[in-house]
């Protein structure tokens, strides 16, 4: 996917986000702004946007010397998260369609993302996904996908929506690979965040090797391409995976909630809508 022009307001919203996140040094935000405002003639149209983000946040880095300034929130997802693990797992395993009702939560945990939505109400969230549903035609070509699969790469994305990606992984039963963020950007997960999630138990946790809030596989480590490439299913969680990964020929499943109206017009979807798309196919959404 492409940058758009109404990218780019989004990147100065997100800098000063995160420079805020970082420090309390007024002078400090304005100068990752003019540092950020050098960068706009160089934004290339037809890259990713997780391809200008990751210079956004190295700027803040680089301004403020921290190099997590999410860390805190992070760490508040997952511990929100983890105790609502037994009502979310209960209502997976007393549902119809187990599976079907663990695709659905991982979507609305998709929710939590401090980039588009940092005041989510992440339990009314969660309640909210139990009266939604999915797209059929999508979800049936997925569960085939997976009855044929062996070895499953997870793409993941955002920390706390980690231990909904752990349900739908405990439900699909599958050798199951889940890679994160090679360093910490926005609240994306890393590989300590993985682990807090409980993720160690279900799944073989690797760093995708790439600094930048998706999955850019020219930025990727020798050994996640060699898992991209050999992986029988990939499961894509969130806008930065779909952005820099919605024109690649391989066995992707898109999870996502849009949260953005960029997003919703290359979808064409709405705010809120649960995106389960297979990669290979033409787009069906499903509101909430």
């Amino acid at each position: 996917m492409n940058t758009y022009l109404e990218c780019i307001p989004c990147f100065f919203r997100q800098a000063l986000f995160a420079a805020r996140a970082a420090t309390r040094d007024e002078r400090q935000m304005k100068q990752v702004l003019d540092k950020v405002s050098a960068l706009v003639p160089g934004i290339p149209l037809d890259s990713p946007p997780p391809e200008t983000a990751r210079w956004i946040y190295s700027v803040v880095r680089e301004v403020t010397g921290v190099a997590d300034p999410f860390r805190a929130h992070k760490e508040e997802s997952i511990q929100k998260a983890l105790s609502l693990y037994g009502m979310c797992k209960s209502a997976v395993d007393h549902s119809e369609d187990p599976l079907r009702t663990a695709v659905r939560m991982a979507i609305a945990g998709n929710a939590i993302d401090l980039g588009a939505n940092p005041d989510l109400d992440l339990e009314g969230e969660m309640r909210n996904i139990l009266r939604g549903d999915l797209p059929e035609n999508p979800y049936q070509a997925f569960k085939r996908s997976l009855e044929g699969t062996r070895t499953l790469l997870y793409l993941g994305d955002n920390a706390g929506e980690t231990v909904f990606d752990r349900i739908l992984i405990e439900v699909m039963g599958k050798d199951t690979v889940y890679a994160v963020r090679d360093v910490p950007i926005i609240n994306d997960v890393t590989v300590e965040d993985a682990l807090k999630s409980g993720l160690g138990g279900v799944a073989r946790i690797v760093s995708s090797g790439c600094d930048a809030p998706g999955t850019i596989l020219r930025r990727c480590s020798e050994e996640f391409l060699s898992l991209f490439a050999s992986a029988d299913l990939i499961v894509s969680k969130g806008q930065g995976n779909f952005e820099s990964l919605s024109g690649e020929d391989a066995p992707i499943f898109f999870l996502l909630r849009v949260k953005c109206p960029v997003i919703a017009g290359h979808l064409g979807a709405q705010n809120g809508d649960m995106i389960l798309k297979n990669g290979r196919e033409r787009q069906i959404s499903s509101s909430v």
